[in-house]
């Protein structure tokens, strides 16, 4: 029982949707009908407002990181990885926009900070080397989440691999029209705007 509750817990943190909110409460209309129609900070970015889409991030790895240490609070460290993992699908699925919502980047992030603040820094690490490389956020993006369960393993955390697995399964399922541009040559990169 306590592991559905803290499901619950984490997916209401994650279905707040910190992008659309942002940019409706700047005057820059919906989100959704801009750029790549995500809800989240690279396409918050494609409005020119960098402050916006910074801080579309932090909150977004925020609402990750907070749903994960409550519900490991009030529940145990088991329960805390469930409420994390309910604020990704929180995030990719909110009830509120019609279960159409991020790919769960930045929300990630936060989650897997929380979790194991080295594990955390050491994806991070991975997703500016691969953007840095390449400018392309889906890449660095792609290559963090398959990196963690990578890095768990050679920490010697078999648990918390299950954990970053699971969290890599879904950021790749949210990510599958981008790994197609990918194999094409289309994603765009950082300094052009998508059409």
């Amino acid at each position: 029982m306590t592991w559905v509750l803290a499901l619950l817990l984490g997916y209401a943190f994650g279905s707040i949707p910190w992008g659309l909110l942002l940019t409706r409460a700047a005057g820059l209309g919906d989100i959704r009908e801009i750029g790549s129609g995500n809800i989240g900070a690279t396409n918050v970015l494609r409005t020119g407002n960098k402050g916006l889409a910074a801080a579309t991030l932090v909150l977004d790895a925020a609402k990750g990181a907070v749903a994960l240490l409550l519900a490991q609070w009030l529940w145990g460290p088991e329960a805390g990885l469930v409420g994390g993992f309910g604020a990704m699908l929180g995030h990719a699925f909110p009830v509120w926009l019609g279960f159409k919502g991020g790919k769960g980047v930045a929300t990630g992030g936060g989650v897997l900070l929380a979790a194991s603040w080295w594990l955390g820094l050491a994806t991070l690490a991975v997703w500016l080397a691969v953007v840095a490389a390449t400018r392309i956020s889906s890449a660095g993006a792609l290559a963090a989440c398959v990196a963690a369960p990578v890095i768990t393993l050679l920490a010697g955390r078999a648990d918390l691999a299950l954990f970053a697995a699971g969290i890599a399964a879904l950021i790749v399922i949210r990510h599958r029209a981008n790994i197609t541009r990918l194999l094409d040559g289309t994603e765009p990169r950082f300094g052009k705007k998508k059409a």
